[in-house]
């Protein structure tokens, strides 16, 4: 098939326009529609994979496999789509973690339909993101996929889920007026009328006060779904009332889209107020990633612990964002692709758990490890890739964004020390929180929780002693302590294959990004060295001088 074949416009449609069909499958128990949704998502993935293959060039920093249509002509608008080094590898990471959680949703029976053609809508909605050349097209695809999300997490969530999906509702979108807001400024103030092309705004050069105030508006927009603290607290209240494909979604692929903002916008299209807000965001980094494991501990429901975790994670996207080194920047990249893998095994693997035990509190339950031998291999490898475990994927971004940093010329000697060590003390305290999550849930320990059959009793794995589990309490005969089936394995497999193939080696991501994260770097070096003081590493992170005491 010929390159200027619409690849990325059929990429999109094809899931939404799926959706329409799906009223139409005789279809009762939702047998039926899972395996439709799986096939298209499948189908979406190979389509994209093989685009790529045929008509990606990585070592091409220019957008690649560009459509563009006249859609609103007399408003500058147009349906404009294109793909490079940065916007890549999150669409195949998007396509492969939707065609996966869709798959992970075989217990779904609540309104099967409404289920999986809210996933496909989803699918269509992130793709969009990610190749959106028009900035009004990304605004608008941005806003899309907040409904699909929303509707998932209140219908289909836990006890307190029309809470969490209410809040995950004002927050993304109230901070998405910041991206329209932008978008028009920028638009605007091009020569010959309005236009939200992006390849034309970064022509422009736009006056540094401009450039300050949209920055921070967009460090606003792309911060809440990038979860930087405080602009968090919206994650954990959706994760914790969150179905698991649901989750995996929220941690794999909608975070990303804030890391992808950031690069895309704030570093590409306004690179001299980037340079100024540059140690805002390494400082951010490192609260993140200090306050998101100290947070961990105190979390007693499972899936809140690992979105905390994605907090914390999330910081070195930051660090390495804003290192003013390729590697710095490479690191952010691939950071964010192994998180978007890593996350995405241990929420779906803290749903087959979920499935067995009826709980996410980790007071209840314990010495699953005896009766679920797969699953604690499973979860024990998700987390050991969590910890950066070196020969896995997020060994590797971390440490190049540390490197990154630390032999970054722009920031003092001080503040590279303090802050690397701050995030060192991050990454030590992982291993103990997940550690500690495993040990809860996988070893054998002394419980002593109540179970609705009349009178308290102790619980045990064996023995008489009824089974307790959350609010289920049902006797030993009964209990269901099912291993891991063939599909659980398959798809934790899968990710599995992918977190140590990358770990052992990088250079299979990083060869698709590396020439456009170079180019990007170069162009923020450049605004660096017509500041004011391009010589000087930047005066506010030198150690100021302390007077005596008197």
């Amino acid at each position: 098939m010929a390159p200027d074949f619409p690849w990325l416009t059929a990429i999109i449609a094809l899931p939404a326009l799926s959706t329409l069909l799906i009223p139409l499958l005789p279809d009762k128990e939702g047998k039926t529609v899972r395996w439709y949704a799986l096939i298209v998502g499948l189908v979406d993935f190979a389509l994209m994979c093989f685009a790529f293959w045929q008509h990606f060039d990585p070592q091409a920093t220019e957008f690649q496999l560009a459509e563009s249509y006249r859609w609103l002509p007399s408003l500058g608008i147009q349906w404009s789509v294109a793909v490079d080094g940065i916007s890549a590898p999150l669409v195949l990471l998007a396509g492969f973690v939707t065609t996966l959680a869709m798959f992970s949703a075989w217990q779904v029976n609540q309104r099967p339909r409404l289920f999986y053609a809210l996933m496909l809508l989803l699918y269509s909605a992130q793709i969009g993101v990610f190749v959106a050349k028009d900035l009004f097209l990304f605004f608008l695809m941005w806003e899309i996929e907040l409904i699909p999300v929303y509707l998932l997490v209140c219908i289909w969530g836990g006890k307190r889920r029309r809470y969490a999906a209410m809040k995950f509702l004002l927050y993304t979108a109230a901070a998405s007026i910041f991206i329209l807001v932008a978008a028009l400024a920028l638009s605007l103030n091009l020569p010959g009328g309005p236009n939200f092309d992006l390849g034309a705004i970064a022509q422009q050069d736009y006056p540094l006060g401009l450039q300050m105030w949209l920055y921070a508006g967009l460090l606003v927009s792309f911060g809440v779904k990038l979860a930087i603290f405080p602009l968090h607290t919206w994650l954990p209240d959706a994760h914790g009332e969150a179905s698991s494909p649901v989750s995996m979604l929220l941690a794999g692929v909608l975070l990303k889209m804030g890391g992808y903002g950031l690069m895309r916008f704030n570093m590409e299209l306004l690179p001299d107020a980037h340079v100024r807000f540059a140690p805002l965001l390494v400082i951010l980094g490192v609260v993140n990633i200090v306050y998101g494991a100290f947070s961990s501990f105190g979390q007693t429901n499972m899936k809140r612990r690992l979105a905390y975790s994605s907090v914390s994670h999330m910081g070195f996207v930051l660090i390495g964002i804003a290192s003013f080194t390729d590697l710095g920047i490479n690191g952010a990249m691939l950071q964010m692709l192994s998180h978007g893998l890593i996350a995405s095994v241990l929420f779906f693997l803290a749903g087959v758990t979920y499935d067995r035990t009826k709980t996410m509190v980790l007071a209840e339950v314990g010495g699953l490890g005896q009766v679920m031998p797969k699953v604690f291999a499973m979860f024990t490898v998700g987390a050991l890739a969590s910890l950066a475990l070196p020969g896995m994927s997020g060994f590797v971004g971390e440490l190049s964004v540390f490197v990154g940093l630390a032999s970054s010329d722009t920031y003092s000697a001080t503040f590279r020390t303090i802050t690397v060590f701050l995030a060192a003390v991050g990454v030590i305290l992982t291993p103990i929180y997940l550690l500690s999550m495993l040990r809860e849930m996988f070893y054998t320990r002394e419980m002593d929780l109540s179970c609705d059959l009349g009178q308290p009793t102790n619980v045990a794995i064996a023995g008489n002693a009824p089974v307790c589990f959350g609010n289920d309490c049902v006797l030993p005969s009964n209990a269901i302590y099912e291993d891991a089936r063939p599909r659980e394995i398959f798809i934790a497999t899968c990710f599995t294959v992918l977190i140590i193939g990358v770990g052992l080696y990088p250079k299979l991501l990083m060869q698709m990004y590396d020439a456009k994260t170079q180019t990007l770097n170069t162009s923020v070096r450049q605004a660096q060295a017509i500041a004011k003081q391009p010589s000087e590493p930047i005066a506010a992170l030198q150690a100021p001088e302390l007077s005596p005491l008197r």
